[in-house]
């Protein structure tokens, strides 16, 4: 257990600012880009007109600067799952030091029905293959305290 998914990102020169920082906006959408793999597991064929997840809430904590020029490096876990919705935790590294962390909570929802769907065994089983590990530092709070999960 405690396997990440992983996706290298080259950073566009468009997403620094003038003085080569990694714009801030720019982290959501990397996490996003990301989370791919996970998006896969609930619908392979990645169509739109049968989506079945809805993003709840996205937090990105930034940590340390990071600069155009150099890859990024975002490792992407599960941090917990239940019946209909899970969390995701990621993190974003360059030249090895964690440089922002993430989570967002995505649903399994039925858009016909507008209503949450239970999320399918054979999906929950793999997710459970990601889960991060509840020892990771980089899960702590900003008052050192690893928060519940």
């Amino acid at each position: 257990m405690h396997t990440s998914w992983t996706c290298s990102i080259t950073p566009n020169f468009g997403d620094a600012d003038p003085l080569r920082h990694i714009n801030n906006c720019v982290l959501p959408v990397w996490f996003e880009l990301a989370r791919t793999p996970i998006f896969s597991l609930f619908h392979p064929s990645l169509d739109y007109d049968t989506w079945p997840l809805i993003l709840a809430r996205i937090q990105v904590d930034y940590i340390s600067q990071m600069k155009w020029g150099t890859d990024v490096d975002i490792r992407t876990y599960i941090k917990k799952f239940g019946r209909s919705s899970f969390t995701v935790y990621q993190e974003a590294f360059q030249n090895d030091v964690l440089g922002a962390k993430g989570e967002a909570v995505l649903v399994h929802f039925d858009y016909r029905t507008q209503k949450s769907s239970p999320i399918p065994a054979h999906v929950a089983k793999e997710l459970e293959k990601h889960l991060v590990d509840p020892t990771n530092p980089n899960l702590r709070t900003r008052s050192g305290r690893f928060p519940a999960l």
